[in-house]
């Protein structure tokens, strides 16, 4: 049995990917999200005692990054990775020269309210993200606003907008929670009609 480590994990892995866990901050309070009921995954806690600076992460990564063929390193932890887009362009441009490892950011897509007056699937692809898997999580507007409960009130047309975008430069999928309230059918019809690819993610909150 795995024990769970004390300190706060900026890097973490699970099967042949890295992961990167940069901020705990995020523009939705998913009443489904992981954090609510589990302080980490495995042996790896995620609350963060404070947001680690983009030396610091590059520093974490230093230490594992060699330590296996990695398949890919993933912006990914216990909140909204572009909160902190500078943070992730930084990483990801060492990355991209250090180890030339495909990078994906997974994301809600809100990048453009987050950053506000920045093209930000420009900023990502220029800094070498090769994917985004953007968490849609429901069918329409409303039931976006239901079970995410976003601060934008804008938030699932921007959402929809990010992917139009981030579909034309990066590998774009999008993914939708088996919750109730969603109708998984019109999730993947949305994403057949955006031309964006659509995979479906199990809710099982007591996984780990």
């Amino acid at each position: 049995m795995s024990f769970m480590k004390k300190s706060s994990s900026v890097v973490y892995w699970l099967g042949n990917s890295l992961y990167l866990n940069i901020t705990n901050r995020c523009p939705n309070n998913c009443y489904f999200c992981f954090k609510k009921f589990k302080n980490g995954i495995r042996e790896f806690n995620l609350k963060l005692r404070k947001e680690p600076s983009s030396n610091e992460v590059i520093k974490e990564l230093q230490k594992v990054i060699n330590r296996k063929n990695w398949s890919e390193v993933v912006f990914c932890g216990f909140g909204e990775p572009l909160e902190r887009l500078d943070c992730v362009l930084e990483v990801t441009g060492w990355i991209k020269k250090y180890s030339g490892k495909v990078v994906r950011v997974d994301t809600n897509g809100q990048g453009y309210l987050l950053n506000n007056g920045k093209d930000v699937v420009k900023e990502l692809k220029k800094a070498g993200v090769d994917k985004v898997s953007v968490s849609l999580n429901a069918h329409d507007k409303a039931t976006y606003n239901q079970v995410c409960k976003p601060e934008f009130e804008n938030a699932f047309e921007s959402v929809l907008e990010f992917i139009e975008k981030a579909k034309e430069d990066l590998d774009t999928e999008i993914t939708a929670v088996t919750i109730p309230e969603v109708d998984i059918s019109k999730v993947r019809k949305l994403a057949k009609r955006m031309e964006a690819a659509f995979r479906v993610r199990e809710y099982i909150p007591c996984f780990w």
